[in-house]
């Protein structure tokens, strides 16, 4: 694996996966206890857009969202001192997982598709689940995405205690950055 991002002490904490895996939840706590700037992809596109995720789709459909999200990680993130919160699809397409991956540290964050169908059922803001069997297209879904996500980083397990999961993100986190910078010592 080669990271080529040089962020110093604080790199860029990317959490990724699936739609209610906790990853604007977590990130906004993690951002917190670690004195981060955080940002929700979906939130800063929505911003600069104008308008809803749900109307950029009706509007100008997926393809087009998919390139908002990759400006955005290209373009509109400061190089260091951030939690991202990724929108669930950003990292599936070509080339994203290895993008995230030289822009910090990454980690890919995974709940069951019954969990996942418990925390979304009600949010009809979810274009992709507009369907007649929500459950069956999350697990469509995750079955088509779980590739990209461990490309991404480091995958974990979002429990149902947010306490656990922040830790073990930090504890990821910190351990990533340890480990790049005794690798970068052994290629000098």
């Amino acid at each position: 694996m080669s990271e080529s991002f040089s962020a110093g002490e604080n790199p860029n904490l990317y959490l990724v996966g699936f739609m209610g895996t906790g990853k604007t939840t977590l990130g906004r706590r993690v951002a917190h206890a670690l004195g981060y700037a955080f940002l929700d992809s979906d939130f800063e596109i929505e911003k600069k857009a104008g308008m809803k995720i749900s109307d950029i789709f009706a509007k100008f459909g997926e393809p087009e969202f998919r390139k908002m999200e990759r400006e955005f990680i290209e373009t509109g993130v400061p190089p260091c001192g951030c939690v991202i919160a990724c929108g669930g699809g950003l990292v599936c397409s070509e080339g994203m997982p290895e993008l995230i991956r030289s822009k910090g540290i990454c980690v890919a964050l995974f709940s069951s598709a019954e969990e996942i169908y418990a925390r979304v059922c009600n949010n009809k803001t979810r274009p992709l689940l507009n369907v007649e069997n929500p459950l069956e297209r999350i697990v469509e879904l995750l079955n088509k995405r779980t590739p990209y996500y461990l490309k991404s980083g480091i995958a974990i397990t979002a429990g149902k205690d947010l306490d656990s999961t922040e830790l073990h993100i930090r504890r990821v986190y910190f351990d990533e950055i340890k480990r790049r910078k005794k690798d970068s010592l052994h290629v000098k």
